[in-house]
């Protein structure tokens, strides 16, 4: 049920992928066009995207209203057993 004047919010994904090689986070979303970062840590990553998300979906999309973002991260590390 929808109420008067209650605006609901655009939901988007952003997967935060590690780079073990160059040790850098960085960003995809289909749901945010444009929006390209990357930084050496996963907290600081989410602060720039939380910044950056919404002139991206003004930018590319004219969206302007609420926007609830989730966050998915994916992290793989290849480890050598040592006996």
């Amino acid at each position: 049920m929808a109420f008067k004047g209650v605006k609901i919010a655009m939901k988007c994904i952003v997967k935060l992928h590690w780079d073990a090689e160059s040790r850098i986070w960085h960003t995809e979303s289909d749901d945010v066009p444009g929006l390209v970062l990357e930084s050496g840590s996963c907290d600081v990553l989410i602060e720039r995207v939380r910044m950056a998300a919404p002139e991206m979906l003004e930018l590319n999309c004219n969206y302007i209203g609420p926007i609830q973002l989730s966050f998915e991260t994916i992290r793989i590390d290849n480890l050598e057993l040592v006996s």
